[in-house]
């Protein structure tokens, strides 16, 4: 069974009346943490396009960004936005249940809020709102802000500072930075994703974040020869 029928049967789940929050409280358990994941990517994103403004057509693609998703199965992610758009809860609380779902510190929450910068960036700007409504997730997720900085700096073209993707002090040593590389270089791994709840269809975030890290040490490394 594909993600995304197993997403639709948990929202066809829902009783009258009941919050979308309430799938998260249901997918708790590690076999169904992959479901949480793009449900929660979905949901979260659909607040976003509420909070500043901008509800386009362009949604679909802008999950697209983050999910290998076929054209049969943009209605069920389709649904899932339209309920989290449509819902009394504000993000906030989608956002605390997410944490509570996962665990404060898991570091799936970080993966997730890549998938929002992901959806963010996709039409090309990054409206303050946005970064606004991103900040204030991140805390709730109990985001430190040295990654919260690090993911900005990976999306948000301008300023962007390879020090801050790697997460490092400018003046921090040489051998200090390739450690803080080599270590998220490993924790990109697909498997690794895997085993903490970014489904298949997602794993294009690894592939990003790859190709972000190894451009920054690069940078800083070429630097440091100069």
């Amino acid at each position: 069974m594909s993600i995304w029928r197993r997403i639709a049967d948990a929202v066809s789940a829902l009783r009258q009346g009941e919050s979308l929050t309430t799938v998260f409280d249901r997918l708790r358990a590690p076999p169904e943490r992959s479901v949480a994941f793009t449900i929660a990517v979905i949901a979260l994103g659909a607040k976003m396009a509420k909070a500043d403004g901008r509800v386009t057509r362009d949604e679909v693609a802008a999950f697209r960004e983050v999910f290998r998703l076929a054209p049969e199965e943009e209605r069920n992610a389709a649904r899932v936005f339209d309920l989290a758009r449509q819902d009394v809860a504000g993000y906030e609380a989608y956002a605390r249940r997410i944490r509570a779902m996962f665990g404060e510190g898991s570091p799936t929450l970080c993966d997730l809020m890549e998938g929002l910068f992901h959806i963010a960036l996709a039409d090309g700007a990054y409206d303050p709102r946005e970064d606004d409504f991103l900040a204030r997730v991140a805390e709730i997720f109990g985001l430190p802000e040295r990654e919260f900085r690090a993911l900005r700096a990976r999306f948000v073209p301008e300023g962007r500072d390879p020090y801050a993707v790697l997460g490092v002090a400018p003046d921090a040593g040489l051998e200090e930075i390739r450690a803080a590389w080599r270590r998220q270089v490993r924790e990109t791994h697909p498997d690794v994703m895997l085993a903490r709840g970014v489904p298949e269809e997602a794993i294009r975030l690894a592939e990003r974040r790859m190709q972000d890290l190894n451009r920054a040490w690069e940078e800083i490394r070429a630097e440091r020869a100069a």
